[in-house]
C-alpha cells in the first residue's frame, strides 16, 4: 500500500530532510475518515483536511507556515461549534528496535482510559503491558497511517525512569527500523522527557480535530 503523503514527509523528517522553511503550506487528504489535522514543521505547514475545505477558505483563515496554521481560530473555524479539538501536541519520531522486550499482550487493559482514547483515533491496536501492574503501552495505526505509540504509567510506578523504560520496551515490540510516532502535549513535561530519553526526536507539531 502506498504511503499517505504525511507518512512520507515524516519519514523524510526522521532522516533529517525537512520541508523547506518557506512559510508555505500544503494540503493532504485525511488518513482516517472523519479525523482531520494540522501539522506544522519548521516554517512549513500541512493540513490534512477534506475536499470540501477550499484553499480560498484556508487562505482566508490566515493559514501559513509561520504559525498561522496553528492559530486557534483556524482549527475552531474548521471544527465548527460542535466539533472536537484535541490539544496541540509535539510530534516525535523514533525507530522500532525489534529487540522483543518484556511487554506482553494485556487484553485486560483494553478498558483503560488511555486505550479507549487511542481506539477513537487509531486502528489495529495492540495493548501491551508488563505481566504485572497497570502500566500500558498502546501501539496502533495512527498519524499518517504510521505506527503510533502512547503510554501511561500506573501512579505508583511513576518516577525513577519508569516512563523511559516503558517507551523503550514498546519500541522493542516494533520491528527494527520501523518508524514510530508519538504525540505529547508540551506541558506534559514528564512524558516529553521520558520519550526524549527513550530515543524519540521532535519533528513537528500536531493538532487533531473532528467536525
Amino acid at each position: 500500500m502506498l504511503d499517505h503523503p504525511l507518512a512520507g514527509l515524516l519519514r523524510e523528517a526522521a532522516a533529517g530532510r525537512f520541508p523547506a522553511a518557506d512559510g508555505d503550506w500544503r494540503r493532504v487528504p485525511p488518513w482516517r475518515p472523519g479525523l482531520e489535522a494540522v501539522v506544522a514543521f519548521t516554517g512549513h505547514a500541512v493540513l490534512a483536511v477534506a475536499d470540501d475545505v477550499t484553499d480560498e477558505r484556508l487562505c482566508g483563515l490566515g493559514v501559513d507556515g509561520y504559525g498561522g496554521a496553528h492559530d486557534p481560530r483556524v482549527v475552531t473555524a474548521l471544527a465548527g461549534p460542535d466539533g472536537w479539538v484535541d490539544s496541540l501536541d509535539a510530534l516525535l519520531v523514533a525507530r522500532g528496535s525489534g529487540a522483543g522486550g518484556s511487554l506482553v499482550a494485556r487484553l485486560d487493559l483494553r478498558t483503560h482510559p488511555r486505550v479507549a482514547f487511542a481506539a477513537a483515533l487509531r486502528g489495529d491496536l495492540r495493548v501491551l503491558g508488563y505481566p504485572d501492574g497497570a502500566s500500558v503501552a498502546v501501539l496502533g495505526t495512527g498519524v499518517g497511517g504510521l505506527t503510533e505509540l502512547s503510554v501511561e504509567l500506573e501512579p505508583e510506578g511513576r518516577g525513577r525512569g519508569a516512563g523511559t523504560a516503558l517507551a523503550r520496551d514498546a519500541l522493542a515490540a516494533v520491528p527494527a527500523g520501523e518508524l514510530v510516532v508519538a504525540a505529547v502535549a508540551p506541558g506534559n513535561a514528564a512524558s516529553l522527557r521520558a520519550l526524549l530519553a527513550a530515543g524519540f526526536a521532535p519533528v513537528a507539531s500536531l493538532q487533531l480535530f473532528r467536525r
